[in-house]
């Protein structure tokens, strides 16, 4: 047998792949991957371009009317004098009030569920209907809080009931990612404590949620964003598009910068197009401000904590 392999030398495994049918596979798939990664930078490049178009064209009618000015004053029905103050303000109130309820509320739902709680068949029912709320479209939130909030609860139409609504919408991203960056911690750093004599919650308060809190922030960022940018469950709470003084307490009346962007786009008038592309602007302004601040936060906390 020995003889016979050394007249007839096996070929080597990669040319046997070569000759085999393997290789019409591999050749196919490579094709079917060029393909795709062609679709996919098509498709990158396609929205940059109508990302570009769109902040070309809101920065061409904006820029002009953007001015101090513009920023200190209140709205108007007359063009020339319409401000944005009391939607810069409301917008801020709204979002503050909105991201101290959600993040507290979200972080120590994520954490009960993750680290404390039973795995039993009602906590995998709770897990699922969290997962099926992330994707209800905000208008449903702000029929919600209409009935509970503004009419159940009494809270009115109010900055209160909006931040109460708003939570409640970005309540299951903030929930789910914080989970995962709490499951992203080793569980060394959770077996070291315990093994050192600290409780379940000593470890998980001064240990694990320490270590997940900058991928916590990674959800509260996106959750944020998109709290900010929201009109319709505003409207349906009682968000109003005309107010000419600040509020003074959580239960006053309150506009935003979506909602005052939103009635100035629908009126007829060539000036109020412009001051709504002008609000466009503080607002992606304002969204990048915040993102800016919460990505400073998250990358000091992850200097704190690398493995």
């Amino acid at each position: 047998m020995d003889s016979n392999l050394d007249k007839n030398p096996p070929t080597s495994m990669r040319e046997a792949l070569l000759d085999s049918p393997f290789k019409d596979n591999l050749d196919r798939r490579k094709f079917n991957a060029r393909v795709f990664n062609f679709v996919i930078f098509l498709a990158t490049l396609l929205a940059m371009i109508i990302l570009g178009i769109l902040l070309w064209r809101i920065g061409e009618q904006g820029l002009p009317w953007l001015n101090w000015k513009f920023i200190s004053s209140f709205p108007s029905r007359i063009a020339s004098r319409a401000g944005i103050l009391s939607a810069i303000i409301g917008s801020a109130s709204v979002i503050s009030l909105t991201a101290v309820i959600a993040v507290i509320l979200g972080v120590g739902a994520a954490i009960y569920l993750e680290e404390l709680s039973p795995k039993n068949k009602f906590n995998q029912f709770v897990e699922l209907n969290i997962a099926n709320l992330a994707g209800i479209p905000s208008l449903v939130y702000g029929m919600l809080g209409l009935a509970v909030f503004v009419r159940f609860m009494n809270f009115g139409r109010s900055i209160l009931a909006a931040a109460c609504t708003l939570a409640i919408m970005i309540l299951p991203v903030i929930i789910i990612s914080s989970r995962e960056a709490l499951r992203a911690v080793p569980a060394g750093v959770r077996l070291a404590a315990l093994a050192l004599g600290a409780t379940k919650w000593q470890t998980t308060w001064h240990h694990v949620l320490p270590a997940a809190l900058p991928g916590m922030m990674t959800g509260i960022i996106l959750a944020v964003s998109r709290a900010l940018g929201e009109a319709a469950p505003l409207i349906m709470v009682g968000g109003v598009t005309y107010i000419a003084f600040l509020p003074n307490s959580w239960y006053d009346s309150f506009t935003t910068l979506p909602i005052q962007i939103f009635n100035w786009a629908g009126r007829p008038q060539e000036e109020f197009q412009a001051i709504a592309a002008a609000g466009i602007i503080v607002l992606v302004g304002l969204v990048l401000f915040t993102n800016g601040i919460a990505i400073l936060i998250r990358a000091r906390l992850e200097d704190k904590h690398r493995w």
